[in-house]
């Protein structure tokens, strides 16, 4: 199992995969549980979590993700990447100004969404972080299963336009300053990849963790330096990884593609993911700020949606887009 890290030069790890020969940490003499590249050096379970957190804490100071006083609304939907951030976080400022609240979101998905829900509120408990939960129903009168009737192959970019709005609304709730989300490594440059291959120029260039402050509440994505299987190891390693059911919609994505296609490169062809989300920064870098000032000059980037008001790129936004396609289906 091989993973690496967020940035070039940073540790790059893989499982220790030893045929049973007993290897030592590189700084104790424990048992080691993980390998890291670059500098080559082994690590037990104790110092694979320190090492974890501190390369966490140096993307967030490095890209001044948190400042002072910030109040966070951290997305915490009970799974692997949302339960390491929110853990992170929590030790890393735990003796700070810094505020946590967890927002949890639940779109309604029978048989899936309960169990991960529960693992949610019994992590904020252990933690003793506030939490709010926001549902579908209460924001947009029904739950995802039925929003998704005759349009299930739909259901990723229907659940991801919603659950953006409800986390964004959790936030507000919360008087939030920034919105924390789990996206690590291998989902960053997934989502490179997609944009790519969609040809969608705007997504690549800004999210909502880039540009229009004024507009929205920043996002920012702490756990970018580590990969997902560095997060389960870190999770395992602590004996707080559940094995969670798969999203039943979650075969219908793009993403899902992308993740296989990615992995095999990843794999014959190491650093890959670095290489893509260093690729889209550099094209960020030389071309975002023209692009965003033609856009803006042109009157279409940031407006209000004439049905809700919430601030968009068009008349109408996409969670009004959606909810009236749903709409005119049933």
């Amino acid at each position: 199992m091989k993973s690496k890290s967020g940035h070039p030069g940073d540790h790059k790890s893989e499982e220790q995969r030893s045929g049973g020969r007993s290897e030592s940490c590189s700084f104790c003499q424990k048992p080691t549980v993980v390998r890291l590249r670059e500098p080559n050096r082994s690590l037990c379970a104790e110092h694979f979590i320190q090492d974890c957190e501190e390369r966490v804490k140096r993307a967030v100071e490095a890209e001044g993700m948190i400042a002072p006083g910030d109040r966070i609304a951290v997305g915490l939907s009970g799974g692997k990447d949302s339960t390491a951030l929110l853990m992170i976080l929590e030790k890393i400022f735990s003796s700070t100004d810094i505020e946590l609240v967890a927002i949890t979101i639940d779109e309604g998905i029978s048989g899936y969404r309960e169990e991960t829900m529960a693992a949610a509120v019994e992590l904020t408990r252990r933690l003793a972080i506030p939490q709010q939960i926001v549902s579908f129903c209460e924001l947009f009168g029904r739950d995802l299963d039925s929003l998704l009737f005759r349009r299930e192959k739909e259901a990723c970019t229907v659940c991801g336009v919603l659950r953006r709005r409800a986390l964004l609304e959790g936030a507000r709730r919360a008087g939030a300053t920034k919105i924390a989300t789990g996206h690590n490594l291998d989902d960053e440059a997934q989502s490179v990849l997609m944009n790519v291959l969609r040809g969608d120029l705007p997504r690549l260039l800004q999210d909502t963790s880039s540009g229009y402050p004024e507009c929205f509440i920043p996002r920012i994505k702490p756990l970018i330096p580590l990969s997902e299987k560095e997060i389960v190891i870190f999770l395992m390693v602590q004996g707080v990884f559940v094995d969670l059911p798969e999203c039943p919609y979650a075969h219908t994505a793009l993403r899902g593609e992308v993740r296989e296609m990615l992995a095999d490169l990843e794999f014959h062809h190491p650093g890959t993911r670095e290489k893509l989300i260093h690729a889209r920064n550099m094209v960020r870098e030389r071309i975002s700020g023209n692009f965003v000032g033609e856009s803006t000059r042109g009157g279409n980037l940031i407006t209000h949606c004439r049905i809700c008001g919430e601030v968009c790129s068009s008349e109408i936004c996409a969670v009004c887009r959606v909810l009236g396609d749903v709409a005119n289906i049933t």
